[in-house]
């Protein structure tokens, strides 16, 4: 039964892996950008709309996603979420020469399909795997980091080769395919599962815990809030220099376009590397010690490097360092809200951690061109977010294992 037990296991990691890389279609949206701009006429500033709808909506599907998975189980969640980003891609054929239209399908209908079917592997990856959570996680969302560097030239090709309506349905066609075929693949374990050889550790008998927190209970607790701010400080240093690698590049290290622009799959790279790498350490050297690890990542890439980019290696390994301590938050925030809230009501209680992200998705690409503007340069961004980087850092110190105060 054991054996039984584990080649499950490791076949909900092998489906989340296939799942989360054809998400990562999501940030392929830069592809699309130019031949639309070209086709249709739109602005610089229109192009930008669906990408930004996705986002606010990929965080609102998590936590609707969440809440359903807890009651439903996983398979239903997943197979819903790859139907609602394949019809978005259809419809994003059929209708997406208005902007609006692009909005509503890949914005919206995209969006909510990637978060519906985002949480599902994470949180069931984490239930089948207690043992090596850290690590577990990091795998499972490498896949949607790396999904840009499968999906880029394939959806560069197909548009070259079928044109822009058809390169939308012919994503449809991968979406619902792979998306809800890896999904159907998921289940919950048996209650009480835990692996062959492994014990949980034993909670301290001075402190009042609880194993299982609800959601309504953990948003009335102080420790969700401290991690909430931890997540957003993380997850929007690393968006406000995704969003303006190529810029900096340009301004900075005085780079031409082409060669800036290639610079970039490289930190997509370090991006997915950074979720598998600090996830599998956090398992060694404890979560909160790997969160100061990547807060201490950004700041050599913020105070040391960025800001003094004169040359295209400088830049680089700033951008990559950058990518990669962002990946790291990915994989380490899933697993620290099973270690402090439990993994009955995961997939909800990490879907409303993850609006720190949605937030930051908004608040560091805005700051970051706000900052640009009034000063004329980047430099300034970088040190005020290296200020919210030791925020971040002192509320590691601040956070803990939540006590239960129970009736």
């Amino acid at each position: 039964m054991a054996d039984e037990k584990l080649t499950n296991r490791w076949l909900m990691v092998a489906a989340a892996l296939v799942l989360q890389l054809c998400l990562g279609v999501l940030y392929a949206w830069s592809v699309f950008r130019a031949p639309l701009m070209k086709q249709f006429g739109w602005t610089v500033k229109e192009a930008g709309y669906p990408l930004m709808a996705s986002f606010f909506f990929f965080a609102v599907g998590m936590i609707v996603a969440g809440r359903w998975q807890d009651k439903a189980g996983p398979k239903k969640v997943a197979i819903f979420g790859g139907v609602l980003l394949a019809a978005g891609c259809f419809l994003a054929g059929a209708i997406g020469q208005s902007v609006g239209g692009m909005v509503f399908a890949y914005g919206i209908l995209g969006g909510l399909g990637v978060g519906f079917a985002y949480v599902t592997p994470i949180a069931t990856c984490i239930k089948w795997f207690p043992d090596m959570r850290g690590t577990i996680t990091g795998l499972a969302v490498f896949g949607f980091g790396a999904g840009t560097l499968v999906f880029g030239p394939l959806i560069n090709k197909l548009i070259a080769s079928i044109g822009l309506a058809q390169t939308f349905y012919a994503v449809g066609a991968i979406m619902l395919v792979c998306v809800c075929g890896a999904g159907s693949f998921f289940k919950a374990p048996p209650a009480g599962y835990k692996p062959a050889g492994w014990n949980p550790p034993t909670p301290s008998a001075s402190t009042a815990t609880k194993a299982d927190w609800t959601p309504n209970e953990i948003i009335g607790n102080g420790q969700f809030y401290v991690l909430w701010l931890i997540y957003l400080f993380g997850a929007a240093a690393g968006l406000m220099i995704i969003g303006q690698a190529v810029p900096i590049g340009i301004e900075v290290a005085k780079l031409d376009k082409t060669v800036a622009a290639a610079g970039l799959g490289t930190m997509a790279l370090l991006n997915g590397l950074g979720r598998l790498v600090h996830g599998s350490i956090s398992d060694k050297l404890g979560r909160k010690n790997t969160v100061i690890l990547c807060f201490a990542e950004y700041l050599v890439a913020f105070m040391l490097l960025l800001p003094n980019a004169d040359t295209f290696t400088k830049w680089l390994v700033g951008i990559c360092i950058v990518g990669f301590s962002y990946g790291g938050y990915l994989a380490i925030m899933p697993s620290i809200t099973a270690d402090y809230f439990g993994t009955k009501s995961l997939g909800a209680n990490y879907g409303y951690l993850f609006t720190a992200w949605g937030i930051a998705g908004v608040c560091g690409p805005f700051m970051i061109d706000a900052v640009k503007t009034a000063t004329g340069s980047f430099t300034m961004a970088m040190y005020y977010i290296s200020a919210a980087c030791v925020a971040g850092i002192a509320l590691v110190f601040v956070s803990k294992k939540p006590e239960f105060k129970g009736a």
